[in-house]
């Protein structure tokens, strides 16, 4: 699984883990644990949240001088991740990251970005997509409008409200799929950008389908959905689709 989208966002907390946490734990708890991290901005960060994630997650017991030692007393649900941090730039792309690492990944793979979480079902996905037979896969969503509808009449009477409805339109939601053709997509320009050029070109050519997401989905721009989410998590986080 390839992250294609890092920056500050990915590291903002939600209910005490960072919002990347989150997507991890999404993409885990169907057994995706081989992840693949592109780094830009905020990669120091990012590494050395990970780098301290056992002696901040685990109780331990520590032997300092010559004999330093560090005894961890439990695992943690976590066990098992191997995740591949590779710096692709600051000023490098999204289309240009994914061709940054590709060496690091095998067989058809997950792409994500760092600021959307949803109750995707993972399989369902990987089921879709291995059904159509095409390069790429792309979860849409249908987002809720952020304000009230008043409806009326032509002479201006108000006949109804509607509050924050389903918009008509989808938008691309993250959570891709992508076969190992996607290399043909990818060339060595540093501005190469996934959506503008990659996702186009695949449409044009009639390799890239809609998977379309019914469940929740959000994602994270602003102060203000920061905080959203903060308080969906202590609601039962819809996300949450591990125990």
């Amino acid at each position: 699984m390839a992250d294609a989208n890092y920056d500050a966002k990915a590291l903002v907390e939600i209910g005490g883990r960072p919002l990347l946490w989150h997507i991890m734990k999404i993409y885990a708890a169907y057994g995706c644990i081989d992840f693949v991290l592109t780094l830009g901005h905020g990669a120091a960060s990012i590494k050395r949240y990970f780098l301290d994630y056992e002696p901040m997650t685990r109780d331990f017991t520590l032997c300092l001088g010559e004999r330093h030692e560090m005894l961890f007393h439990q695992n943690h649900e976590e066990t098992g991740w191997q995740i591949t941090m590779v710096d692709t730039g600051l000023e490098t792309n999204k289309g240009a990251r994914l061709r940054k690492v590709l060496q690091h990944v095998k067989g058809p793979f997950h792409v994500t970005y760092g600021d959307g979480v949803g109750n995707v079902d993972i399989p369902q996905l990987t089921a879709f997509h291995q059904s159509h037979g095409k390069v790429a896969t792309l979860t849409t969503y249908q987002p809720e409008s952020q304000y009230g509808i008043v409806q009326f009449d032509g002479s201006g009477i108000v006949t109804g409200f509607e509050e924050k409805p389903r918009l008509r339109d989808w938008i691309n939601a993250g959570f891709m799929i992508f076969e190992p053709e996607i290399a043909d997509y990818l060339n060595e320009d540093a501005d190469l950008d996934l959506e503008k050029d990659v996702l186009v070109r695949l449409a044009k050519e009639r390799q890239l389908v809609v998977y379309q997401h019914q469940g929740f989905w959000r994602s994270m721009d602003t102060f203000k959905e920061a905080r959203e989410m903060d308080r969906l998590w202590s609601d039962g986080a819809p996300w949450k689709v591990w125990s």
